[in-house]
């Protein structure tokens, strides 16, 4: 007697996604607001990294556009070498990404690890972040901060890019001009601030190329002053024993990637085509590029899965220090968001409800700006012209329904304007991978995951109690001041 009141209330996996649909397995990360765990889809038994963020600690941080922002260009992707969004959605807490499972670790952690890279390993990471960096050029999306913290490995070997916090859409019409990034990775024309635009991204693919063989960067200085110069003016030098590390053809196209011209630099052609020039580059000669882009080809390094780099300290917090530990909560109704605060209104009215089962994936770029307005975010928030774009979809990964054309609503408001060009938070980098079958068992930690990070599988590289920049402020990851 009594009994039925307690039997749980039967999940409708046909309505809207929400965290009722999903098992809450362990927490792997916590950073300044914001946390992640990886958890089970109940219905399809799917493993996904849940990040996951505090509204009231976005408000107070100033990074409410940010989210909405990194939100709306994830929304945007599906590619084999990128970490995807899979779900997204919120409660009257949090919002939540709901993204791919990456089980491999980041090259950081592999690097700092062996110390330095084969030549065959780095040409294929190369070459798999070359095609995701073609792909997101051809959405009109610039990463900015491509570095081996940001590439995370399945548990085969494919490298994927992840950390959108700071990618931005880019214009033929109107260069960027807010200097955003890792400072260390940065190109020569975002320093100098005369603007830039898709070819930022093959100079970081240069640098994390070289850093890979290597185990250092070519560029280096003891102060951001120092790495500065060095970046746009000192010549790109080999170690001495480079040639026995690396071929010709290696070097050269290293050499290619950090070419100072952005013009002439390997991955970019002015008008298109850039990609082409990669995949004829003598060292990619013996890549095919329909297999990799399959991922048929057997990676040249399969990340151990018996071995782990982790500890318990965040599943420990959850279960022993949060006050408010998280799980599924129905929303409030009838709350009437004209009484919220402009940034909590935006969360509400902007960070949309997605499927990748059901919705379609769709553009926020907006074609050819005039001249006078600010190329920003914000402005994609206020548009209706959505542009339609035809994915591109591995079969063998979850496929999402084809895109079709979508309208933005129209609604402004003040904060909106927080979204500039140059804004974002730095993450930081990460580090580290386990086993799947440890996920069901103990607790994995990723500490320092910044709000808008997707590395989500990683155990921390280094930590900050420093405060997250303001959306004004130029985003300069720390990481570039004491490279030697």
């Amino acid at each position: 007697m009594g009994a039925g009141c307690c039997k749980p209330e039967a999940i409708d996996f046909e309505g809207e996604v929400n965290l009722f649909h999903f098992y809450l397995l362990r927490s792997v990360g916590k950073g300044a607001f914001g946390k992640v765990r990886v958890v089970q889809h109940k219905h399809t038994k799917t493993l996904f990294a849940l990040k996951y963020i505090n509204k009231q600690k976005c408000v107070k941080m100033r990074a409410v556009a940010n989210i909405v922002q990194e939100r709306r260009l994830l929304e945007e992707i599906d590619h084999p070498f990128v970490v995807n969004l899979r779900y997204a959605f919120q409660d009257d807490e949090n919002c939540f990404f709901v993204l791919d499972l990456m089980l491999g670790g980041d090259l950081r952690f592999h690097l700092d690890r062996a110390g330095a890279m084969s030549e065959e390993i780095v040409r294929f990471y190369v070459a798999e972040i070359a095609l995701a960096i073609d792909y997101l050029h051809s959405k009109r999306i610039v990463h900015r901060d491509l570095k081996p913290d940001n590439i995370l490995l399945d548990e085969k070997g494919h490298a994927h890019i992840t950390d959108f916090n700071i990618a931005v859409h880019f214009s033929d019409r109107r260069l960027l001009t807010g200097v955003a990034g890792s400072m260390a990775y940065m190109a020569p024309e975002v320093l100098t601030k005369r603007g830039y635009s898709a070819p930022v991204d093959f100079w970081s693919l240069g640098i994390l190329a070289y850093e890979l063989l290597f185990g250092k960067r070519p560029f280096r200085g003891r102060t951001n002053s120092g790495l500065t110069n060095s970046i746009l003016n000192e010549p790109l030098s080999w170690p001495e024993d480079a040639p026995g590390r690396c071929s010709s053809d290696g070097m050269h196209a290293i050499r290619g990637f950090l070419e100072r011209d952005p013009n002439k630099r390997l991955g970019y052609r002015p008008g298109g085509g850039g990609m082409d020039d990669i995949k004829n580059h003598p060292w990619f000669r013996n890549i095919n590029w329909e297999q990799l882009y399959d991922k048929d080809v057997v990676p040249p390094f399969e990340p151990d899965s018996k071995r782990a780099n982790f500890d318990a300290t965040h599943e420990l917090e959850e279960l022993l220090l949060e006050e408010n530990p998280l799980k599924a909560r129905k929303r409030k109704e009838g709350q009437d968001i004209a009484l919220l605060s402009p940034e909590m209104r935006m969360m509400e009215q902007h960070f949309k409800v997605f499927d990748y089962t059901k919705a379609q994936r769709r553009s926020y770029y907006i074609p050819n700006p005039s001249q006078d307005s600010t190329l920003s975010a914000a402005a994609a928030i206020s548009s209706s012209n959505a542009i339609r774009q035809s994915p591109q979809i591995d079969i063998t990964r979850p496929e999402t329904p084809s895109d079709q054309t979508g309208v933005i609503s129209k609604t402004g408001m003040d904060v909106e304007a927080q979204i500039l060009d140059g804004g974002g938070m730095a993450n930081m980098g990460g580090r580290g991978g386990w086993r799947s079958s440890d996920l069901l068992e103990r607790g994995h930690t990723v500490s320092d995951i910044r709000p808008t990070s997707t590395k989500l599988l990683t155990t921390s590289q280094h930590s900050s109690s420093e405060p997250s920049p303001t959306l004004e402020e130029h985003v300069v990851d720390r990481y570039g001041e004491n490279a030697f």
